[in-house]
């Protein structure tokens, strides 16, 4: 039966304890983590946020009843615990914080029984994520997953105080908004006092923080609930956080300048790691073109090589037809993996085809010198010799090749050096690589869509010497945007954004947009503007990336307390369900039932 905790009140967590209270009496209230049984003496390992403290029960010290209830406790009992903290006697356990000390109870409290959990609750659980994250609140006691977010809450706190010394102000605004359906698909919330009409959940607070910038709050920022209606991978919710932040009167280099300073902070503050400061920058174009990515991981080498100029008059047809399509041919250099069986590149070759290529051409060079490849025949000798030189290729090295448009080559290579990356152990996992990507284009072409889309968003700020081109060549326009990435994840974004209405008028004819249509979108933004904006800038990270790498985690689902799964379900609570026909009705809604 449950017992009261009446009267005690908890003195210290578990790893509060320290030596310097040795002969102190101390209240300790938590989990029972195990319970070991040896006659004479009971031992358990008493679980809270903090860590675990060893608990001993002897009969003459806590007295017969207090005894039996030591003999009584399980896994994930609650209790409460009064006792003497005493140096170890022996068994000194050097992975604990408290490993050689120890509490001799002398009162024991059973404030809650358990039931035997589903599943153990230890660091690092094989158990399936599935049955996990059913009985998320047992998975949520683990130490590793407890550990998460307790950096979270100590993250977010250095950036709130940092941001507040800088000058910002912390703004709420609102989740019921205006559908404004350009990017990624919005969560509609029907409305019972309009009905037929739609609130939708944020995708960023992007419009509202370009207006806080007109009311003259010069510099805002907001720990902000954000939502897309998307298909998750392992670093993508439905509903996630970013820290976002918006300025007046700055450029870019303001924008890199206070952001960097921050990121320096936290990682200082919270992993005692230095980053370097300044971080180091490069051009979307030199990123694509040497890395395959505009999120680079510069922790390792094997960058692209384009040997378009080289291959252009061999007999390859999967080479030249590539070339004559527009595109270009590309290789990467596997040092030291000449002999990689042919079952191991086959599988490489299925790799790249996940990435959207048609296949991928390889040239092994033997420890003697000669070559291995699947298009020798297609080439002289002094053609194969010119390629190798023109890879850097040595005895011993692997040549993988892409032949496509250049979107297609640079996802492909990029994601096949990525994964060579990981497979060779190229790089140190616990390091951190930050890299500012700049000058993005303004512009990319969708093929659903069959027009231009913004790459960011629609009043992201062209340079000034490309506005002229915002309709008649939208393709060669470079957009004043800035990521910020961090071991091959983007980490943030952001950019300047227009605030002149001709140039903005021009940004929507590029988009295709009429202007009653943008009228309709951004109307309440675009009156704004018409009585005085100032220029203005903003950055926005995403607060669950970031824990996930600070963290070393797999998945951002290890980085939030109560994660959705792939279908954008949950699993504990079995969230989305169906609701009763009067709250439909009330709502002016009607669901039709489709075949599968």
């Amino acid at each position: 039966m449950a017992e009261s905790m009446s009267g005690l009140h908890r003195s210290h967590r578990c790893t509060e304890v320290t030596n310097a209270l040795v002969g102190q009496q101390v209240t300790l209230m938590g989990w029972v983590q195990k319970r070991r049984n040896l006659g004479s003496l009971i031992f358990i390992d008493l679980r809270d946020r903090s860590g675990l403290m060893q608990v001993v029960f002897d009969e003459p010290v806590i007295g017969s009843e207090g005894f039996a209830k030591a003999a009584d406790l399980r896994s994930e009992f609650v209790v409460a615990v009064v006792g003497t903290v005493q140096k170890r006697a022996a068994a000194v356990n050097e992975n604990l914080a408290t490993g050689d000390i120890e509490v001799m109870a002398t009162e024991l409290r059973i404030l809650s029984s358990a039931q035997t959990p589903p599943f153990p609750i230890e660091e690092n659980s094989q158990t399936k994520e599935e049955l996990r994250l059913k009985y998320r609140y047992l998975d949520l006691r683990r130490p590793d997953l407890q550990r998460n977010l307790i950096m979270r809450s100590k993250v977010t706190g250095i950036i709130r105080a940092f941001l507040l010394e800088e000058g910002f102000l912390e703004i709420e605004t609102p989740i019921l908004q205006k559908s404004t359906p350009e990017g990624a698909r919005d969560y509609l919330v029907p409305s019972r006092v309009h009905p037929g009409s739609f609130y939708a959940l944020p995708q960023s607070p992007q419009l509202f923080k370009q207006l806080l910038m007109c009311s003259g709050y010069d510099r805002y920022f907001q720990v902000a609930k954000c939502f897309r209606d998307e298909d998750l991978r392992a670093d993508r919710q439905p509903e996630f956080t970013q820290i976002d932040m918006e300025m007046s009167f700055v450029d870019m280099e303001d924008v890199i300048d206070v952001n960097q300073r921050l990121l320096a902070r936290v990682f200082k503050e919270a992993l005692g790691v230095e980053v370097p400061l300044p971080i180091p920058r490069m051009t979307w174009q030199e990123a694509m073109d040497r890395y395959g990515s505009d999120k680079p991981d510069i922790r390792f080498g094997m960058e692209l090589t384009d040997v378009s100029k080289v291959v252009e008059d061999c007999d390859f047809g999967v080479f030249t037809g590539a070339l004559e399509a527009g595109g270009s041919v590309r290789g990467i250099n596997v040092e030291g993996q000449g002999a990689m069986p042919r079952k191991k590149i086959d599988k490489l070759v299925e790799f790249a085809k996940g990435h959207g290529a048609k296949g991928l051409a390889y040239l092994c060079v033997n420890e003697d010198g000669t070559y291995k490849s699947s298009f020798a025949k297609f080439m002289t000798e002094e053609q194969l010799d010119a390629l190798v030189k023109a890879m850097n290729g040595k005895p011993g090295d692997l040549l993988l090749f892409a032949a496509d448009r250049n979107k297609i080559v640079w996802e492909v290579l990029g994601a096949l050096r990525l994964q060579m990356g990981k497979e060779l152990g190229l790089y140190d996992e616990s390091s951190f690589a930050f890299l500012w990507v700049v000058d993005f284009p303004q512009f990319e072409w969708s093929d659903e869509q069959e027009r231009f889309v913004a790459m960011h968003h629609p009043f992201t700020m062209p340079y000034e010497e490309d506005i002229d081109k915002l309709v008649s060549d939208p393709g060669a326009v470079r957009a004043k945007a800035y990521d910020i990435v961090l071991n091959g994840c983007e980490l943030g974004g952001g950019s300047l954004r227009i605030y002149q209405s001709d140039v903005q008028e021009k940004m929507f004819e590029a988009l295709g947009f009429t202007s009653e249509e943008a009228h309709d979108r951004f109307g309440f933004l675009l009156d704004a503007f018409s009585y005085g904006v100032p220029p203005h800038a903003g950055l926005a990270f995403g607060l669950d990336r970031m824990i996930m790498l600070m963290m070393g985690a797999e998945s951002i689902r290890d980085v939030i307390a109560f994660p959705k799964v792939k279908d954008a379900s949950c699993l504990m609570t079995e969230a989305p369900t169906p609701v009763d026909e009067k709250q439909l009705e009330e709502l002016a809604l009607k669901v039709e039932e489709t075949e599968e």
